[in-house]
């Protein structure tokens, strides 16, 4: 059997195995044609296969509506973040962004590029450090607003919306770490992006979805043709040359969460690990110290603590990798240990690595 370490990594990060072993199987001949998937034309019949299934699979398994568009794009969300004001907030429109963490705020800075003052922040948590989410009641929204953008889980904090921002325009949220993780109604949005290599798949993908009326609010004529929202989706992502391994590797992440019960099943997991990584942080609360002060804005994608002292946060690593987990050293700002549970990480995983802690409080708290 093929030795697998336990994928702890905030991204890239850890692929389910049956995903991986459709690939191995299929690298030499896809589809019959005595070809890899990476050598087949973008146009030809075989791709044109996938490149429809992972935009189906990702309708149903979000359950979109028909007046949403699917889009395969490049470039992650660094891309995005510039592309959409670039799109929709031409001729002095305003939007308002909800500052939440270090992708929210690179993101307002991006949009500030095109905006400039029209791009207001309606709230941020930067004096908590990013510690926690605002509250209902410090999110302030003009009447003028276009949208309001937000991150829907913050990777390096570790803080995570659980009820979304209530708006009265088109909410825009970059949910590169959480897609998918449960299902959600997607009416609010009016667009939706992130990069896939943290909870669909490899780098090289960014999925969006846009709704149809948004689109039509892009004015981008004079943009390079590649930045254009509305070209992409008349070409159906086919504009130019796709990352088509990539999209490969996404389409079969999404038949694999189909055959699992879709995503019902999957936030099912997704808590499960949840109760049991947070269970244990709470039972060892001067051992191992969350970073994210308010419990109801908890990430279940990644999971922040501290140990006593920086010298056990290293030995802490260390002996977790001679067990074979990796990925467990904190974002370089912040520090600490930081668990990344995406929906490839399995509760028996996250079951080991609980066991872990446990034996590494006995050997030195």
């Amino acid at each position: 059997m093929t030795h697998r370490a336990i994928n702890f990594y905030a991204g890239p990060a850890g692929l389910p195995l049956p995903a991986l072993e459709r690939a191995q199987a299929e690298l030499l001949d896809f589809a019959g044609t005595g070809m890899s998937v990476m050598e087949v034309s973008h146009r030809s019949k075989e791709y044109d296969a996938v490149h429809e299934e992972a935009i189906a699979l990702t309708r149903e398994l979000m359950g979109l509506p028909a007046n949403y568009k699917v889009l395969l794009l490049q470039g992650g969300a660094h891309l995005s973040f510039g592309m959409i004001p670039l799109n929709l907030l031409r001729g002095g429109r305003k939007a308002d962004y909800i500052v939440t963490g270090n992708w929210a705020e690179k993101a307002t800075k991006e949009a500030r590029l095109v905006g400039g003052d029209n791009v207001r922040v309606a709230a941020s948590t930067k004096e908590q450090k990013f510690s926690r989410l605002p509250f209902a009641s410090e999110i302030k929204i003009g009447a003028d607003s276009s949208f309001v953008h937000f991150t829907s889980n913050n990777t390096v904090e570790g803080t995570q919306w659980h009820e979304f921002p209530q708006a009265n325009v088109p909410l825009v949220c970059d949910m590169s770490s959480d897609f998918m993780w449960r299902p959600f109604d997607v009416s609010p949005f009016g667009l939706i992006y992130g990069g896939a290599q943290k909870n669909l798949g490899p780098s090289g993908v960014t999925l969006t979805i846009i709704r149809e009326d948004f689109l039509e609010t892009c004015e981008a004529q004079d943009l390079p043709s590649y930045l254009r929202y509305k070209l992409h989706a008349e070409k159906n992502s086919l504009y130019n040359t796709p990352p088509t391994f990539g999209i490969y590797i996404l389409r079969n992440v999404l038949a694999y969460n189909k055959s699992l019960g879709g995503l019902k099943a999957i936030e099912a997991n997704n808590r499960e690990k949840g109760r049991l990584l947070y269970g244990c942080m709470d039972k060892h609360p001067d051992f191992f110290r969350g970073f994210v002060t308010e419990k109801a804005h908890r990430s279940l994608m990644n999971v922040d603590f501290f140990l006593p002292t920086p010298e056990l946060d290293d030995l802490f690593v260390k002996e977790a990798k001679k067990a074979d987990m990796v990925g467990l050293k904190g974002y370089r700002d912040i520090g600490g240990i930081r668990v990344s549970t995406y929906n490839a990480v399995t509760v028996d995983n996250v079951k080991t690595l609980v066991e872990f802690m446990e034996q590494f409080v006995k050997a030195n708290g």
